[in-house]
């Protein structure tokens, strides 16, 4: 499936190439691992992914999940452009289907999401979660995770770590939405 889509390719122009396909998917494997061995099982287990590309990570987990436990772990999408605090000053966002298809109460959310940077969109999803109930923990997941926090937010499970200057941008590109998997950094111009 995605596995066999995703090629490494050149960056050249495009910046510094931080995780290639494989080292995306070895990540994957080991954010699932830990989910459960975290969680004692997958009992009460449900990710929600952060639109776009954090749902489509939080996907491959529960895949994952499911080809090492044999169970299924549901995953639900989750907008937040509407309760960011910059909502205002961006008026070119435009909101995505929320789509929970299980209630949060008594459950343990994994949170997904791409890239953690200031911390404000976690924030955003967390009040976003609080609207649809009451979950027993929360518990965030990244695939990379660079730094410069602006709120006390902290992951719980990271595929790396990339350090960046403030004004560095990390893309991630994810192969059912950008048709490859790499994460490159972008520096200042």
């Amino acid at each position: 499936m995605w596995r066999k889509v995703a090629e490494k390719i050149s960056t050249t122009g495009q910046g510094r190439e931080v995780l290639g396909a494989d080292d995306i998917r070895r990540m994957i494997t080991r954010i699932s691992h830990e989910i459960v061995e975290q969680n004692k099982g997958t009992a009460n287990l449900a990710l929600i992914g952060i639109q776009t590309r954090g749902v489509n990570v939080a996907e491959r987990i529960a895949e994952c999940i499911q080809s090492f436990e044999g169970t299924s772990i549901q995953v639900g999408r989750l907008d937040v452009t509407l309760y960011r605090d910059d909502v205002a000053t961006k008026p070119h966002l435009s909101p995505r289907p929320t789509d929970l298809p299980f209630g949060v109460d008594d459950m343990t959310i994994i949170l997904v999401d791409d890239v953690l940077f200031t911390g404000r969109t976690i924030r955003a999803a967390l009040d976003a979660i609080v609207d649809f109930g009451r979950p027993r923990k929360v518990k965030l997941a990244v695939l990379v995770d660079r730094g410069h926090r602006e709120l006390p937010i902290r992951p719980d499970f990271i595929g790396k770590s990339v350090p960046t200057n403030l004004d560095d941008e990390i893309s991630v590109r994810i192969v059912e939405v950008d048709g490859e998997d790499l994460v490159v950094l972008k520096g200042a111009k």
